[in-house]
């Protein structure tokens, strides 16, 4: 099974994280799949690969806690088809 999840980077007390698509039983700094986004949350910058993360949604990848919450932020589910996946 595919998750999107956080991949933490950066040096301490500076946390940035990548938004990647990754195996579950792979560990936090394992290897991804692919990276399909950045987020700073001390800047609360975010960029996002909208296709690569429709692409994933749509195999069936389901995104972490956080990262539906960073993916609601930028509205990226009302591009999906509401039969496919439905979010509260």
């Amino acid at each position: 099974m595919v998750k999107l999840r956080l991949k933490r980077c950066g040096r301490k007390q500076r946390a940035v994280y990548r938004i990647v698509a990754i195996d579950v039983r792979s560990r936090r700094e394992g290897r991804d799949l692919r990276k399909v986004g950045f987020y700073d949350p001390i800047k609360n910058q975010t960029y996002l690969n909208v296709p690569a993360i429709l692409y994933f949604l749509e195999k069936g990848a389901q995104p972490t806690g956080t990262v539906q919450d960073i993916l609601k932020k930028a509205e990226v589910f009302k591009e999906l088809c509401p039969n496919q996946m439905k979010i509260n």
